[in-house]
């Protein structure tokens, strides 16, 4: 039985994993929406805006953190508040691949921002996929909710 149907306090507590990764996906929407900005400039041949890179990264760089945090707590809420058997739903699955993808994306803007690689355009799309698999994992993890 779901501890999340009796007890208070854990079913609380339950509702910090979602509560972390819809700011999680917020951020990642914004960073995109940023970085979209970025890619459109660039692709216009004219010159980034001031702050528009600093505002990209403000705002990538704690939802690349808070997605890997919800990596960890997901299933760590699942197990020890739940009493569930860890990613074992639709919405494990497509957080996973949205953490990856994630993870993956910020790497290598870490790795673009230090001069260590030219893969704008690999970076764009890690994050174009990693925005829309968060997306469509917050749909699936509603049903999850206590």
């Amino acid at each position: 039985m779901d501890p999340t149907g009796y007890d208070p306090l854990v079913r609380l507590l339950a509702y910090g994993h979602p509560a972390a990764m819809a700011v999680a996906v917020a951020l990642i929407f914004l960073a995109l929406r940023a970085g979209l900005g970025l890619r459109r400039r660039r692709q216009q041949g004219a010159p980034k805006p001031p702050g528009a890179l600093a505002r990209h990264l403000a705002l990538a760089r704690p939802a690349v953190l808070l997605g890997a945090l919800g990596l960890l707590s997901g299933p760590l809420s699942a197990f020890f508040l739940r009493d569930w058997a860890p990613l074992r739903t639709l919405h494990g699955g497509l957080a996973l691949l949205a953490g990856g993808l994630l993870l993956a994306a910020g790497f290598l803007g870490w790795r673009i921002s230090r001069g260590e690689s030219g893969a704008v355009a690999l970076h764009g799309w890690l994050g174009l996929w990693a925005a829309l698999a968060a997306g469509v994992a917050v749909f699936a993890g509603f049903v999850l909710l206590p």
